[in-house]
């Protein structure tokens, strides 16, 4: 029998989780055996996921998202690995949820922060704001993925597994498609060299097994280096690391005058705002972000720059 963490990794690749997933599932079970003194999830049940949860929330003071991933990556392991049908949990200690207005630049804002970037870092900040994308919605975009004639994106896989279509730019269309010329120029390379490969989703792989070098399934912002990848061991061209935009913004934003810690989620943020202000009504910017609830969008309502919660004072007229 393999270890029970390998048998994990094996039940969360054959259902296509995310690598990410993987890996959290992965930590958060070691932290429940751990948490429990090295005892095998066999010989433990709901008492013992009780305590372990519970303790998050009032010893290790998570949030409740976080509490939320810890609990599905235990009771992943029980229904899905070793098999054992749990009953609801009751008695679990909640994390509380936190209730933060987002943080938004203004229009002049988002204009001095992207004047301080340039290069790949430039047009994916532009798309963050420009069209609303997370960080890795812009990260896994492809090529086919970019509708230039209509002005389009299409975000696939996004947050909950969905896909949705959103606006592309104007503005940074000419550089978005020099960019690519210099990516296809690489790709080229890479074939010529005997790799070319991305990574394909799911089990498109083995049902079309020449497009993982083709072209329209490349990143849109691969690395510079070609790495190997954790699951296949095959040699590939991942796109770039979140870690180098997030730094790139970090630093524009302490470069500029702005006086405000934001991110890059913060430029999503004031996409929706923004959109708000000039009229745009709240279904569509909701289908726009991809949000499956309204409420999540309601959100933008409460930081309009029309006073509190968008609502007009009646001392105004």
């Amino acid at each position: 029998m393999p270890k029970l963490l390998d048998q994990v990794r094996e039940v969360i690749r054959m259902k296509h989780y995310s690598i990410r997933t993987e890996q959290a599932y992965v930590e958060w079970i070691k932290r429940y055996i751990f948490f429990h003194n090295k005892r095998h999830p066999a010989e433990m049940a709901e008492p013992e996921i009780r305590a372990f949860i519970s303790d998050l929330a009032n010893k290790k003071s998570v949030t409740a998202s976080t509490q939320t991933v810890a609990l599905s990556a235990i009771l992943f392991l029980y229904r899905e690995v070793l098999k054992k049908e749990l009953p609801y949990i009751q008695g679990i200690e909640r994390a509380k949820k936190s209730q933060r207005r987002p943080v938004v630049f203004t229009q002049t804002e988002v204009k001095e922060l992207l004047s301080r970037l340039d290069g790949v870092n430039y047009l994916i900040a532009s798309l963050l704001y420009g069209a609303g994308l997370r960080l890795m919605d812009a990260l896994r975009l492809r090529v086919k993925d970019i509708d230039f004639e209509r002005n389009e994106l299409t975000i696939r896989e996004g947050k909950g597994d969905k896909d949705r279509v959103t606006m592309l730019p104007q503005s940074i269309k000419p550089q978005l498609e020099e960019h690519l010329r210099r990516v296809r120029v690489i790709h080229d390379a890479d074939l010529r060299n005997g790799f070319g490969e991305v990574y394909l989703p799911n089990a498109l792989e083995r049902k079309y097994p020449n497009a993982a070098s083709a072209w329209p399934w490349q990143y849109v912002f691969p690395s510079r280096v070609l790495s190997t990848d954790p699951r296949s061991g095959r040699k590939r061209r991942h796109h770039i690391s979140e870690e180098q935009v997030q730094r790139a913004v970090r630093n524009a934003i302490r470069e500029s005058s702005i006086g405000k810690q934001g991110s890059c989620h913060t430029l999503r943020h004031s996409f929706a705002t923004h959109l708000l202000e000039s009229g745009y009504d709240i279904r569509t910017v909701q289908e726009l972000l991809g949000h499956k609830d309204v409420r999540t969008t309601m959100i933008y309502t409460h930081v309009l720059n029309k006073g509190g919660r968008g609502v007009r004072s009646p001392l105004d007229g």
